[in-house]
């Protein structure tokens, strides 16, 4: 089997795996959650209002303080969506995993064993010719 056809066949094995498939059930959710595609689009209705609003040479600081209350109140409830909650767990469970495979090609990429090379736990140990990557 050449590179290439084993890297498909990694990626089908990352589309098969648990994080996987429970971030895309958890995006699923997120997407037929109308109460939260509303408040996403309210979120970047205001976003562009206050981008608008920065840029004039006249700037209404009420009117920004005003916006950026709203923001922050959509923000909060998006946030607080228990389909959003779901998707960001999720989200970091699947970005855990994903990590550790990247650390483990990072570190066959510079020579240790396939076999035995395990990514520090914990972060950064200073040492980039051991490093799997920054989070």
């Amino acid at each position: 089997m050449d590179l290439i056809q084993m890297t498909r066949e990694l990626g089908k094995a990352i589309q098969a795996s648990e994080e996987y498939r429970k971030m895309q059930e958890a995006q699923t959710a997120c997407d037929g959650d109308a109460v939260l595609q509303d408040g996403i689009g309210e979120f970047n209705l205001l976003r562009m209002q206050i981008s608008t609003e920065a840029q004039k040479e006249e700037k209404d600081a009420d009117k920004l303080q005003e916006l950026n209350g709203k923001l922050q109140a959509v923000y909060t409830a998006v946030m607080g969506n228990d389909h959003m909650m779901a998707y960001n767990i999720a989200k970091q469970d699947f970005d855990a995993v994903m990590q550790q495979v990247q650390g483990i090609l990072t570190l066959c990429l510079n020579g240790e064993d396939p076999d035995t090379c395990e990514v520090p736990e914990g972060g950064c140990s200073g040492s980039c010719s051991t490093c799997g990557g920054c989070g």
